[in-house]
């Protein structure tokens, strides 16, 4: 590992085109599945202006059955989805929660995808697909997050806050940040860029308007960034474009899953591809990420390792994962080895094996807990009541003991 270096991350804000589109099909994973936990659903949404169209495979219990909808199922499809983009704030011409045009393409999911997922006989239940999920932590932050993309969320997350109680009322839905952190002996010690652009009101981007904007988003810097990562060399560059006045889905389309680094760990870690939003706890492009995270992050809240990468490997129709890695990056402590680790994590019978059904079971997913991981982040969030359950610490002692 580099111990001196520049890295950097981005977030974007909830309302970014993507991230609304990432809202609503999370949003249909929840109303699904608050109708029936084992509802199947791949939902994907496309946001453009004055526009919104659901695309995927459902199958759901009293909603959609035999080929046909339910009476008024589409209708509450619908108000879900404006209801959505209502929260988020959009209420613009060019988008406007209340009277864009709304396609519903949604359809029954293929038999030929469920025969390799459902249980049958001795056969428990399999892989909504194939595919590689990577999990990871690391000691930069309290949460265990990447400090540039931590940081970089916190941002967001500060302005929307006050766009929506009204501090900033000269704030739009659409953001997005990023920061750039230089690292000594592996460690953050300076910010060496911070980049902000957001969407504003009419006149924000000339004058005195444009100066109070500029001095908010430093201010906000300056709250969720430590004293001690900000001096008078860190450079700004703040609406650098000039105007950002059109934004959101009226600005550029949005489509589901595409970002999927902000989602994760902001290019600290790898990827392995899949998107969360819009599935169901059977998809393990999902469910296995959730996992791997969880997995990564109780490693190194017991001490095992100051960072740790986590690798599953699942084929479609096969409850088993074909392969377990797990990577400390020469980061273990004293006595421990990343094949003891592994060896480990095979011994908590609680995880059931690491399968679909093990995982889902164990960290109670097949609930509608879904739309809150939709936007700043799926991890580094705080566990509470049913949500964020893989972000919960509670293996670090039994990790300890199996290594024991």
């Amino acid at each position: 590992m580099r111990s001196n270096y520049l890295f950097t991350s981005e977030s974007v804000s909830e309302g970014h085109p993507d991230k609304v589109a990432d809202q609503i099909s999370d949003a249909i994973v929840d109303l699904f599945l608050s109708k029936d936990p084992e509802a199947r659903i791949a939902c994907e949404t496309l946001t453009t202006t004055q526009l919104v169209v659901l695309a995927g495979e459902i199958r759901c219990k009293g909603v959609y059955e035999n080929g046909a909808w339910a009476p008024g199922a589409q209708d509450e499809i619908e108000k879900t989805v404006r209801d959505t983009v209502k929260r988020i704030g959009y209420e613009q011409d060019g988008f406007h929660w209340e009277s864009f045009r709304f396609e519903n393409n949604l359809h029954g999911q293929s038999a030929h995808i469920a025969q390799g997922v459902d249980a049958s006989g001795n056969k428990d239940e399999g892989a909504g697909d194939q595919g590689i999920m990577f999990g990871f932590a690391c000691d930069e932050t309290p949460d265990l997050m990447p400090a540039t993309l931590y940081y970089s969320h916190k941002i967001l997350e500060q302005m929307a806050a006050d766009r929506h109680s009204g501090k900033a009322p000269f704030l739009e839905p659409d953001a997005k940040s990023q920061v750039t952190l230089k690292f000594e002996n592996g460690k953050p010690v300076a910010a060496t860029a911070i980049v902000v652009s957001t969407q504003h009101g009419k006149g924000y981007d000339e004058g005195a308007n444009e100066a109070e904007l500029k001095n908010y988003v430093k201010a906000v810097v300056a709250d969720v960034l430590p004293a001690s990562l900000l001096s008078d060399q860190t450079v700004y560059h703040i609406n650098p474009t000039g105007s950002f006045e059109i934004g959101g889905p009226d600005g550029d389309a949005g489509l589901t899953g595409r970002k999927i680094i902000v989602d994760t760990y902001g290019g600290a870690a790898p990827h392995g591809g899949g998107a969360f939003s819009g599935k169901d706890p059977t998809k393990v492009d999902r469910s296995a990420a959730y996992v791997t995270r969880y997995l990564a992050k109780n490693i190194v809240a017991a001490g095992l390792a100051r960072r740790c990468t986590i690798q599953l490997a699942y084929a479609i129709g096969v409850s088993e994962p074909l392969s377990l890695y797990v990577d400390t990056h020469g980061t273990c402590a004293d006595g421990v080895t990343d094949a003891a680790i592994e060896q480990a994590i095979g011994k908590i019978e609680e995880l059931g094996g690491l399968t679909p059904r093990g995982i889902r079971t164990h960290l109670g997913l097949n609930k509608p807990i879904y739309s809150k991981t939709a936007a700043y982040g799926h991890f580094g969030r705080t566990p509470e009541g049913d949500f964020f359950p893989w972000e919960k610490t509670d293996l670090a002692d039994k990790l300890k003991a199996a290594l024991a």
